[in-house]
Order: C-alpha cells, then structure tokens, then sequence
C-alpha cells in the first residue's frame, strides 16, 4: 500500500465523518479526502478549529463540508443518535468514518492514575468509536460501498509501560475491530479496519513528547495513501485488519 497510486476521483460522490478533524492527522485527511472528492463532515469539540479548516476546504474549490461539533468526553447514547439523525436528514448519505479523536495524558505509572483519568480514556477513545459506529451502522448498511477506519496507537498495539489507560483503551479498539468485522461479514459493502499512524507530527504528539525534534518525524500527509486505501473501494475485500502505517 505504501506505493499505492490513488485515483483523483476516488472518494466522489461520498460522505466521510472525520472525528478530531480540527488538528493533526485528522485535518490532514479532511483536507486530503475532499480533494479526493468526498464531502468531509467535521467533527470536533473545537468550532474555531473546524471553521478553519472548512476555510481551507472551501478556499481549495472542493465540495463544502459540514461541521458537526461534540464533547466525546460527556456524549451519550442520545447525543450519538442524534448525531446520526442530522446526518441522515442533511446529507442524506454515509459511506465512511475515520475514527481519529483521541485523549492521551503524558506517561506515567499506573499506580500513579486515577480511576477518573480512566473513565475519560476509555471513554473518549474506546467507547466513543463504539457508540458512534452503532449510531451510524444503519446509514453504512445502505451505502453502495462503505469503509469504518479506526486508530490504533503504537503502545495499545504492543503494550509499553508507563501508557496506562490509553494504551489499553487503544489496544481494546484492536479487538473491537477484529470482533465486528466477523460481525458484518454478512455486508459485503462494508468494512472496518484499524491503522496504527506510528510516530507523526502532531499536537498530541507534541504534548506527548516535548522533547522530541518534530523535524525529525514524518509529516501526516505520508499516511494518506494509506488512509485513502482503506476508505475506498480499492479496499473492498479487507476487513478485520490492524495495519502498522510505517510497514503499509
């Protein structure tokens, strides 16, 4: 996949939710896939941040996005639904979701976190993808050709110490994925897949590991061949999967 030509025109005519899509590698998708053709919805808790990139997609002459902005940290059940709902009635369509939002507290030993650091990790990147895929699931079923891309992290994907509740959510994420693509097998046009970015310039990234030179890792946009991959129909016969970016 890393050699992988993408096709101009491979996302027309879709409708992508991006979650996290005011920074980061999730605004390098939201940017990258309307390029592609799609129609990005933008999800975030940030408006200023989503504005701005809306800003950029529409300067770019690519089809205008929604914003669609919630707090993953306090969102229930309702909250997901409704979020669906709006997308039904506004777009009328949904053929992908990348799952991108994420929480992440610097490292430190697990004796040292609490139960409410917990509740917000497992919260905000495990249960949030869940219920938001269960939100949309009807709206997937009826698209032609549908892909659900969730992220990973390389410390849920081989656990390392010292990244507690985070890296156990991300590796429960892993698990999530490979228990519902056997669960949708009976959709032929639908697939879900988890990526792990590795290490990337990022806010989060940053605030993970201030001493780290960003100029010495790899900018999000050499993960979008992937990305795109993966949420068009190129992809249509891989489900189930957990794939290492720097080895794609």
């Amino acid at each position: 996949m890393k050699n992988y030509q993408v096709p101009q025109n491979l996302l027309r005519d879709r409708v992508i939710l991006i979650t996290g899509a005011g920074q980061g590698i999730g605004r390098t998708a939201a940017l990258t896939f309307a390029a592609h053709g799609a129609t990005v919805i933008l999800h975030g808790r940030s408006v200023k941040k989503l504005e701005a990139v809306y800003d950029e997609i529409e300067a770019a002459g690519h089809a205008l996005p929604a914003i669609f902005p919630l707090d993953l940290e306090k969102a229930e059940s309702r909250d997901y639904e409704a979020l669906a709902d709006a997308i039904a009635r506004q777009l009328g369509r949904l053929d992908g979701i990348l799952h991108n939002a994420a929480k992440v507290d610097r490292p430190q030993p697990l004796e040292d976190q609490t139960l409410e650091q917990w509740l917000q990790l497992l919260r905000v990147n495990l249960a949030a993808p869940f219920a938001l895929t269960r939100a949309c699931l009807p709206l997937l079923k009826a698209a032609p050709d549908a892909a659900i891309l969730m992220t990973s992290d390389t410390h849920g994907h081989v656990p390392a110490a010292y990244w507690g509740g985070a890296a156990v959510a991300k590796s429960g994420v892993e698990t999530l994925v490979k228990i519902w693509a056997q669960e949708l097998e009976i959709y032929p046009n639908l697939r879900i897949n988890a990526v792990v970015p590795g290490p990337v310039q990022s806010p989060q990234r940053a605030r993970t590991h201030p001493g780290e030179l960003k100029d010495n890792l790899p900018r999000a946009e050499t993960l979008m061949p992937l990305y795109l991959y993966l949420m068009g129909q190129d992809s249509h016969e891989t489900s189930g999967q957990v794939i290492e970016a720097v080895q794609a």
